[in-house]
């Protein structure tokens, strides 16, 4: 299983009623190839961290997007759909799958601490000034 996250940006000048046609009709193209589109999230309007196209401002919208391995031939039929809209000023889709398994996989075992009776096995704990008590 294999999740995508695609994010589109949109004129703002172009209609709410608009924004949610391109966004339907996008949401179709993904699951007619196989994948699920599991959460949909309008961002509305944005101001965009650089001028684009002589507008400082978009309506973002984002996709949450699971495919089986067979299934990620839409994605690159999605974006070159978006890449010919003049409407949608920029796209990006990221694999987001490869980093939640990074980021499982760092995961370390800890140690449980030991009980605050028992002595360490080391020796000595040090003191605040970095030398050994000595127990005479």
């Amino acid at each position: 299983m294999r999740t995508y996250e695609l994010m589109f940006v949109v004129d703002p000048r172009v209609a709410d009623d608009e924004v949610v046609t391109m966004t339907a009709d996008y949401r179709h193209m993904i699951e007619a190839g196989g994948a699920e589109v599991t959460k949909e999230e309008n961002w509305g309007r944005r101001k965009l961290a650089y001028t684009i196209d002589k507008v400082n401002e978009g309506k973002y919208v984002l996709f949450y997007i699971q495919s089986q391995d067979g299934a990620k031939a839409s994605l690159p039929e999605v974006e070159h759909r978006m890449r010919q809209n003049e409407k949608i000023l920029r796209f990006l889709t990221v694999r987001t799958d490869l980093d939640l398994k990074r980021a499982g996989s760092r995961v370390s075992v800890v140690e449980p601490p030991a009980p605050a009776g028992s002595a360490s096995p080391a020796g000595p704990a040090p003191t605040g000034d970095g030398h050994a008590e000595r127990e005479d």
